[in-house]
């Protein structure tokens, strides 16, 4: 098994990170068999949106 892969998307609470969490989580973006760690970041204010 490889390594995993950290991946931080920022903005994740905006429509980019919705569409592109699920393909990295999934494995569509680095393979199925890769392990990922993902990092998601957005500012406060979004918080409650």
């Amino acid at each position: 098994m490889s390594s995993p892969i950290r991946v931080l998307i920022t903005g994740a609470a905006g429509q980019i990170g919705y569409s592109l969490i699920p393909l990295v989580a999934s494995g569509q973006v680095f393979g199925p068999n890769q392990p990922v760690i993902l990092h998601l970041l957005d500012i406060a204010p979004m918080i409650g949106v």
